[in-house]
C-alpha cells in the first residue's frame, strides 16, 4: 500500500527541555502537538519549494490524543501521491524511536499556498482583447484555481478572451486565444526562403492565423495550396 504514497521523511531531534515537559512515562498535549506541527510544516516548505509560493497552514487537526514516549523521536510524514502540497489532505505521521515505531498518527491539514499569478484588474468581457491596463501581477491561493495560472504578463497581453472575467479573477491559459492578423480569403505575401534563396508570390489565406500559426494559403499563380506560418499581417512564410 504504501507504494501509491509519497514519501518524505522529515527528521527531527528534540532537546531534553522537551522530554521534560512530562515526568510520566509519556508526553501529551500541546508540547508533542507542536513538534508534530513543525515536521508537517516542514514537509509542505518542501513540497512546494518549486512553486515559489508562501505556504502557512490553515487547518491542523489531529484524530484522537497525541500520546508520545519521552526522548528524541523522528518523524516520516506520508502524504497522498497526488497531492501538490496545497489545499486540504489527510496525511500520516510515523513516529519512531530508534527503530521501532511508536504511532501512527493521522491528521487533516489545509495548506494556504500564495503565489504570484496574473489576475484581472476589472472584469473582462467574452471576446475582449486584453490589455495590460486590464491585469496585475498579484498573490492569490493556488487552491482558488487549482494550481492553473499564469504568472507573466505578456503571456496575457493581446488575447482575446473566451470567458467573461470577473474582476480580481485569475487567468489561465485555456481561457485566452490569440487574436487573428490573417482573416480568411485575405491577400498575402507568401515568401519561400532557405539558405540560398528567397521567392514571393501572391496568395489568399484559406484560413485565418494569429502570429506564429500555421494556415492553408493558395498561391494565385499556380493556384496550389499550401501550409505556411504567419509572420505579421500581410506576410505568411514557407520553408523549404
Amino acid at each position: 500500500m504504501l507504494r501509491c504514497f509519497m514519501k518524505i521523511i522529515v527528521c527531527i531531534v528534540f532537546v531534553a527541555a522537551f522530554a521534560a515537559a512530562a515526568p510520566a512515562a509519556e508526553q501529551t498535549g500541546s508540547g508533542r502537538e507542536a513538534e508534530i506541527r513543525e515536521v508537517v510544516m516542514a514537509y509542505v516548505k518542501q513540497k512546494t519549494a518549486n512553486l515559489g509560493c508562501e505556504s502557512r497552514l490553515k487547518r491542523f487537526s489531529i484524530t484522537g490524543v497525541v500520546s508520545l514516549p519521552e526522548g528524541p523521536l523522528e518523524y516520516e510524514v506520508i502524504a497522498p501521491q497526488q497531492w501538490e502540497g496545497w489545499g486540504n489532505a489527510g496525511i500520516t505521521v510515523i513516529a519512531r524511536q530508534g527503530d521501532r515505531i511508536v504511532r501512527n498518527i493521522s491528521l487533516r491539514i489545509e495548506v494556504e499556498a500564495l503565489a504570484n499569478m496574473v489576475v484581472t484588474v476589472r472584469q473582462i468581457d467574452y471576446g475582449s482583447v486584453i490589455s495590460a491596463a486590464d491585469i496585475a501581477l498579484r498573490k492569490q491561493d493556488l487552491s482558488a484555481v487549482q494550481g492553473r495560472y499564469l504568472v507573466r504578463i505578456e503571456d496575457v497581453v493581446g488575447k482575446k478572451a473566451r470567458t467573461t472575467f470577473k474582476s480580481n479573477a485569475a487567468v489561465r491559459s485555456d481561457q485566452l486565444e490569440k487574436v487573428p492578423v490573417v482573416k480568411v480569403g485575405q491577400l498575402v505575401t507568401i515568401v519561400a526562403e532557405n539558405e540560398r534563396m528567397r521567392i514571393t508570390a501572391t496568395g489568399k489565406a484559406k484560413s485565418a492565423g494569429a502570429e506564429g500559426d500555421t494556415i492553408t494559403v493558395q498561391n494565385l499563380d499556380s493556384l496550389k495550396e499550401l501550409p505556411a506560418r504567419v509572420i505579421d499581417a500581410g506576410t505568411v512564410q514557407i520553408v523549404f
